[in-house]
């Protein structure tokens, strides 16, 4: 959806982006099949209707889709989609009693608290489900996209986590597995939170655009692809990666000043 709608002129995918639109609406796990509230899988979507439950990854990008074709902070769908966000954050507030949230707490995001909860980083000795950095970045941005703003806690404390595990060389708490998503998700999340410079936790200040950038030129193959060593979620297809690459280096175009 998100490349027929940049395609989108003279209103050529008009049709087919309307008719996608409301199937995706219909992936969501809510009232229209019976998910009640307080379930962990409410808001979430994930591989369709057949799938055992919902995961942060899908939702992020249902959550882009929608976005594409014109959806608000505001609209019904992304408001839901907020719940199971909040879900998926090691943070224990009012909008996240789940059992995980208390267990971690660190302001991080991991994969899915439903159907028993998973992080692709693994479990901690007392159960709590490890925040990573791909998901992190991911549940921020997502979170900016449904309306929240930096004074809101959620949004605070994932940009604390970030700030103490910032980096470009990897995908903090998954080494190099699923380092070009993470990448991708890095620009679009300090994007959507209009933030310019990173000071981390020891107070070194980046400018994220240009570290980001820097780093994956130097990790460019000869032939202009890009390809991961590690081959987890198809990251060893070089046209999988190059593709997460280019959409990460659109974020880091210059910033236009303005009067």
């Amino acid at each position: 959806m998100m490349a027929f709608e940049a395609a989108n002129r003279n209103g050529t995918y008009d049709t087919l982006l309307s008719r996608a639109e409301k199937f995706v609406r219909g992936l969501q796990w809510d009232e229209s099949e019976d998910t009640p509230k307080d379930d962990p899988k409410y808001g979430g979507a994930g591989y369709g209707r057949t799938g055992d439950r919902p995961d942060l990854s899908n939702t992020v990008f249902f959550l882009e889709a929608l976005k594409a074709t014109g959806a608000k902070s505001d609209d019904p769908a992304v408001q839901k989609a907020l719940v199971f966000l909040s879900r998926c954050q090691n943070l224990e507030t009012e909008h996240n009693t789940t059992p995980f949230a208390v267990k971690v707490n660190d302001g991080g995001f991991y994969y899915t608290p439903a159907a028993g909860g998973n992080s692709q980083a693994g479990n901690t000795p007392e159960g709590g489900l490890r925040s990573y950095g791909s998901m992190t970045y991911a549940g921020l941005k997502s979170m900016v996209y449904a309306g929240l703003t930096p004074d809101d806690p959620r949004v605070k404390a994932a940009y604390d986590w970030i700030r103490k595990f910032y980096t470009v060389e990897e995908n903090p708490g998954l080494g190099q597995q699923g380092v070009y998503y993470y990448h991708q998700m890095f620009g679009k999340a300090l994007t959507a939170l209009d933030v310019d410079y990173v000071t981390d936790a020891n107070g070194q200040k980046h400018d994220w655009r240009k570290e980001l950038a820097e780093h994956l030129f130097r990790t460019q193959k000869p032939n202009g692809s890009w390809v991961n060593t590690n081959e987890r979620w198809y990251e060893g297809d070089p046209n999988l990666a190059t593709a997460y690459v280019l959409i990460a280096l659109k974020s880091c175009d210059p910033k236009r000043v303005t009067d």
